[in-house]
């Protein structure tokens, strides 16, 4: 395997592992649930992304054919994450679930 697709790989794997790391820490210190909500479907999925490509490199690289699982794994991440993310949000809105003074309601206002 060539060093610099060596590189490529590690790159991603830690830019992936950073990205992880700065959603969960989101996930944890950010005030309210609105907020909350952007830490694992912002950055953690594109965490997951980046280590998941960086997955699909080294494997089709080694067996020589696109690898289809972590493919679809993918596919599959960057389909339900959004959607999950959605239903959240409506089902905290339909709760009336409390928020921080700072964070904007669905028109735009305080």
């Amino acid at each position: 395997m060539p060093f610099w697709f060596e590189l490529l790989l590690s790159a991603l794997v830690l830019l992936g592992a950073f990205l992880t790391l700065v959603g969960s820490i989101g996930l944890a210190k950010l005030p309210d649930f609105y907020m909350r909500l952007h830490g694992p479907t912002k950055a953690t999925t594109l965490g997951g992304g980046a280590v998941l490509l960086g997955s699909i490199l080294y494997f089709s690289q080694q067996s020589g054919e696109i690898s289809l699982h972590e493919l679809l794994i993918t596919l599959f991440l960057f389909i339900t994450a959004p959607v999950g993310a959605h239903l959240m949000a409506k089902a905290a809105l339909h709760h009336k679930t409390r928020k921080i003074k700072r964070t904007l309601d669905y028109h735009g206002k305080q």
